[in-house]
């Protein structure tokens, strides 16, 4: 039975519904029914082709490749050296037409063959360029965006984080706080389907949610959930229950520290007088801004999408909390993922 890796199958299935060749075609056809396992008599009977053509064209793949069906190198023979396509590379990536006095933000292949013209002498059209481009193995996509952290005040509050752990007296403790929101409709998740039937997530429409604050202990790993009132959003109220609920279900140490993100609600004025009140039984430290993978709780939440709402198919909002709320049950205690901090001792 004939083996063709990933490429090789995309490239002869490409052949063999897009090529203008209709003799190609016919080709890469015998060779996919080959790989297939399709039996010669019935690659002869659905071809009409005799064992001596299903012969040559399979000979020729084993020796040559596609360019033994093709005859030739497949595409316009490419005049220029690969010199000018790293060039290009190189602009694209590490550099912007600012850099050369271009009043734009980023590359066009017009732009392109324009500085090319002018710095090299090399006279080519946008299409070229953009062919040029895609031989560099560059693609024209919508980038992703990204927040950079202040990496020198990241180490700085890292640092403290860590040395706050590796000096915790026993009758103090430590929590990651993070919220999270439960939706009626589903975070959207791969699963397993008929092929070239895509299967359906039917959903309610109108869509409600609820957020849950919660933390997990840096001791136990045992997570502590408090659940929003209905349409309560993240705001300083729904910290401070969780707060309170922290102190009452930590009572047997003398002082929480509980590290969370930057979010306006964890420093609000009725949060600050909340911790002014409460001042040495509980103290709220700050991570490193954009830095969730600083935080355990998160991959708490990440398991609960995988879990229970991705894709879910719960009727309405209360159901979905049931479930929710079994499974954080169910999974507790958890393991605290990430290497960024130092284990905790025995308590």
């Amino acid at each position: 039975m004939l083996s063709l890796s990933t490429t090789q199958r995309d490239e002869l299935l490409a052949i063999y519904r897009k090529d203008s060749d209709p003799e190609l075609r016919f080709r890469a056809h015998i060779i996919l029914l080959l790989a297939d396992g399709h039996p010669w008599d019935n690659i002869e009977s659905m071809l009409f082709c005799s064992s001596r053509t299903v012969d040559r064209w399979l000979k020729r793949f084993q020796a040559e490749g596609l360019e033994g069906l093709t005859g030739r190198k497949r595409g316009r023979p490419f005049r220029l050296g690969f010199g000018w396509v790293a060039i290009l590379v190189n602009w694209v990536t590490t550099t912007t037409p600012s850099d050369f006095g271009f009043l734009r933000s980023r590359w066009s292949c017009v732009l392109l063959a324009l500085l090319l013209r002018e710095r090299e002498g090399v006279r080519v059209s946008r299409e070229t360029v953009r062919r040029w481009l895609h031989r560099g193995h560059l693609v024209y996509r919508r980038p992703r965006p990204t927040l950079k952290p202040d990496e020198d005040e990241r180490q700085v509050k890292l640092a403290e984080l860590r040395k706050l752990l590796e000096e915790m007296p026993e009758d103090e403790t430590a929590v990651w706080q993070d919220e999270v929101e439960v939706h009626t409709n589903p975070k959207i998740g791969r699963m397993w389907m008929f092929k070239g039937r895509q299967a359906k997530v039917e959903t309610p429409g109108t869509n409600k949610k609820r957020h849950i604050s919660g933390s997990i202990h840096w001791r136990t790993g045992q997570v502590f959930v408090t659940e929003a009132a209905p349409k309560q959003g993240r705001d300083g109220a729904l910290f401070i229950k969780h707060l309170d609920d922290l102190r009452r279900r930590l009572r047997r140490y003398r002082k929480i520290h509980v590290i969370c993100d930057n979010a306006g609600s964890h420093t609000s004025l009725e949060v600050i007088q909340y911790l002014w009140k409460h001042e040495g039984r509980i103290e709220v430290h700050l991570l490193p801004a954009y830095s969730p993978d600083l935080n355990p709780i998160e991959r708490v939440w990440w398991h609960l999408h995988e879990n229970i709402t991705r894709n879910h198919r719960c009727k309405d909002l209360e159901e979905l909390l049931d479930r929710v709320f079994t499974w954080l049950g169910q999974a507790n205690p958890f393991q605290i993922e990430g290497s960024a901090y130092p284990k905790a001792r025995a308590a």
